[in-house]
């Protein structure tokens, strides 16, 4: 079965079309290293919790929105290696290509995947 790793993250609205960049461009690198799929998400319908939710997990502010995104791996070994060259990728690199959110509020944890239908 495929390997996911997946992520939560809150994006400044006004960055949103700097996000899609940014992440299309992310796509591209972590396709080439193996990656099967990458999907990003922007949230349409994300309620705030009571105990729990989305934006309290990434502290979202009043000016951002949840982000929810996915990348799938045939494996975690083509995962672990995939995400070793793509972290070393100098197009993505922070100081030349700067994320367009906080990176210290991500979430983020690679999945086994148990059930597929």
């Amino acid at each position: 079965m495929n390997y996911v790793d997946g992520f939560v993250v809150a994006v400044p609205v006004a960055k949103r079309e700097a996000f899609i960049k940014h992440a299309q461009a992310a796509a591209v690198v972590f396709k080439e290293f193996g990656a099967l799929q990458v999907v990003e998400c922007w949230g349409d319908d994300v309620p705030e919790g009571k105990l729990t939710s989305f934006p309290m997990a990434v502290k979202r502010e009043a000016d951002e929105q949840v982000v929810f995104s996915w990348i799938v791996w045939p494996s975690r070994a083509v995962r672990d290696e995939g995400m070793k060259a793509v972290m070393a990728d100098p197009r993505l690199n922070p100081e030349t290509n700067p994320m367009p959110f906080d990176g210290k509020r991500v979430i983020f944890g690679g999945f086994e995947v148990v059930v597929e239908a």
